[in-house]
This record gives structure tokens, C-alpha cells and sequence, in this order.
């Protein structure tokens, strides 16, 4: 009977043996998971950083379109974009507080937004807010644009 037992039945100490190695095993999985995420983001947040390669004319085109679609919807403002506090030169700080000249920290895509409405929407009335819309851990996080033109 000890043959078969020991066939059937392995030690306490393989069985931790073989926990272990699964646990290590699922430890690389998520480290493989999280290294691909952060590559991600780099990636992501490199992209965003520089300018995106539009024309005029097409940003324009393309403001038209989410506002014109906004207001089939009967809305009065649209979130136009959300980036991560990283594409600011102070990540977010001088939005948070509404300093004044908080738009000198804006770096990228962001930056382009404001100067296309600086230069093409503000004059014909269309207001923007940038503002920190999460907070993890306490600190500031993504940052979303919202254009608006209703009262």
C-alpha cells in the first residue's frame, strides 16, 4: 500500500513546492501585463506630446463635425478630448487651481486644441474649461477638455 500511496498522494512539501511555482509563474504573468500597460502609456503619451500633424483647415473640419453632431444631440457643450495630466508641464497643477496662464503649461494635442480656439472659437463666442475629472490617490489625474456655446 506505501507504493501506491506515495503514486497517489504527494507530500506536503511538493504540494507547497508546486503552489510556489504556480504563484511565481502567475507573478510573471501580471509583470508581463503591467510592463506592456506602462509601454502603453509611454507610447500613448509620446504620441499625444507632439503636434498631431493637421492641417488648419482640418482641425476646423473636424471641430464642425463634434459640434455639429453635440448639437443634433441637443447639447450645449461636448467633451472634445481627455488626456493624462503628464502633457502638462506641471501636470495638471495650475488647471486644478485656476491660476491664471494655466494654458502655458499645456504641451501637444492639448496646446492645439486651445490655439484652435483661441484663434477660431472663441471669437465667435464658444467658451472652453479644461478640468481635472479624476484623482488617484489624492492626486490630480486625466485632464478633459469640454467646448461649449449655451448659456
Amino acid at each position: 500500500m506505501s507504493g501506491k500511496i506515495d503514486d497517489l498522494i504527494p507530500t506536503a512539501q511538493e504540494i507547497q513546492k508546486q503552489a510556489s511555482i504556480k504563484e511565481a509563474e502567475k507573478a510573471e504573468e501580471q509583470l508581463r501585463h503591467i510592463t506592456a500597460a506602462e509601454e502603453a502609456q509611454r507610447a500613448l503619451i509620446e504620441k499625444l506630446s507632439k503636434p498631431s500633424g493637421l492641417s488648419e483647415e482640418e482641425k476646423i473640419k473636424l471641430a464642425s463635425t463634434v459640434i455639429q453632431r453635440a448639437v443634433r444631440n441637443g447639447l450645449s457643450e461636448v467633451q472634445v478630448y481627455r488626456f493624462p495630466n503628464s502633457l502638462c508641464t506641471d501636470r495638471g497643477r495650475a488647471i486644478n487651481q485656476m491660476e491664471p496662464g494655466w494654458q502655458k503649461t499645456l504641451t501637444g494635442i492639448p496646446l492645439e486644441i486651445y490655439q484652435l480656439w483661441s484663434d477660431h472659437l472663441q471669437p465667435r463666442g464658444y467658451r472652453i474649461r479644461y478640468q481635472i475629472i479624476d484623482f488617484p490617490g489624492g492626486m490630480p489625474g486625466d485632464i478633459s477638455i469640454v467646448l461649449a456655446w449655451g448659456d
